[in-house]
């Protein structure tokens, strides 16, 4: 594992249904785009690293749709599905986002990929349909699933050079 160079920010203000992340990579735009697209790279990083990722289905258009499942040590298995709504390549993403242990919980995604000169910032906004539900994801281990997929990530852009 690498050492952390640009750290992950997550930011859940109390009593608000948002989330946010911010984190900085050593790769262009379309690079780190490019990585949180293709269905065989996410399969390299989204998720905590002590889970097995199964992707399903990850269509990554206007109106496409997403369906992918973790698998723990044990056998258990947890599964996420969601639209993407818009697309601009190597810009921005929005996108539904729903675990399937929460059903009808439906968060609403926008990431953004800013160019920093061969660097991109990639900031996501989640929001929540309520404040209980945000809540209710980061007592679930939201935090460390995303703070070990950024960093799985900045390794997979660093590694593709």
């Amino acid at each position: 594992m690498s050492t952390i160079q640009n750290p992950t920010t997550i930011t859940a203000q109390p009593g608000t249904p948002f989330v946010d992340l911010v984190r900085e990579f050593d790769a262009t735009p379309e690079q780190v785009f490019r990585a949180a697209t293709d269905p065989a790279l996410v399969a390299q990083w989204l998720g905590p690293r002590e889970l097995e990722m199964i992707v399903e289905e990850y269509e990554v258009r206007d109106g496409g749709r997403y369906r992918y499942i973790h698998r723990n040590a044990d056998g258990d298995e947890f599964a996420f599905r969601g639209v993407f709504h818009s697309v601009e390549p190597g810009e921005r993403v929005i996108q539904t986002f729903e675990w399937e242990g929460a059903p009808g919980q439906v968060s609403l995604e926008t990431a953004t990929y800013e160019d920093l000169g061969g660097r991109t910032r990639l900031h996501t906004h989640s929001v929540f349909p309520s404040v209980e539900t945000r809540d209710a994801m980061i007592e679930h281990g939201m935090e460390h699933g995303v703070r070990d997929s950024m960093e799985r990530l900045a390794e997979l852009v660093a590694a593709q050079g």
